[in-house]
């Protein structure tokens, strides 16, 4: 059986479109991806499912078609991958998204999912929420600037130092936009 070679794209407006077996798969891959070293928002491996089910539950229960959405990637019915795209309704900065937790299952890194994420979150960004700009910011010294900025995005700043994971172990966060989408 040939293998797909471009995943499926599916985009989650609101926690009611997320059965069970989908939160149970989200949650599956963001402890494979954390305990295999990906930095996607628990910096303290190992984690297990008491750690990360309050925060996908959070985070799922926060989908709105107006100011949160979730983009899923799947490779023959298999989770892939996921990325949250959120802006903030306040007029002042209505124009500009945020980027949180992408993410590759660690069976699926190297076959364009999270480059597929990214473009797919760039296009819904621009064409269904009407903005302008994306931001993310990034843990420095893991080759996220890099994959960033094969998609366009460009560093505009860090944070020195801000993420402390030991006594010896500081790295800065890494400021990054894409404008225009």
């Amino acid at each position: 059986m040939k293998q797909q070679s471009v995943p499926d794209l599916t985009q989650f407006t609101g926690a009611d479109e997320i059965d069970p077996a989908l939160r149970r798969r989200l949650v599956d891959c963001w402890i494979a991806v954390t305990n295999s070293g990906g930095a996607a928002g628990f910096p303290f491996p190992p984690v297990r499912d008491e750690d990360v089910v309050p925060v996908a539950d959070e985070l799922l229960d926060r989908l709105h078609p107006s100011h949160s959405r979730l983009l899923v990637a799947g490779f023959d019915g298999a989770l892939a991958g996921w990325v949250v795209l959120k802006r903030d309704p306040f007029r002042l900065v209505a124009h500009w998204g945020t980027v949180h937790h992408l993410q590759t299952h660690p069976r699926f890194r190297g076959r364009g999912v999270g480059s597929a994420l990214m473009r797919e979150m760039r296009t819904v960004a621009r064409d269904e929420l009407g903005l302008e700009q994306l931001r993310l910011a990034a843990r420095a010294d893991a080759g996220l600037e890099d994959f960033y900025g094969r998609l366009g995005w460009r560093e505009v700043g860090r944070w020195p130092g801000a993420l402390r994971f030991g006594p010896d172990d500081s790295r800065d966060e890494v400021l990054m936009l894409l404008d225009p989408l």
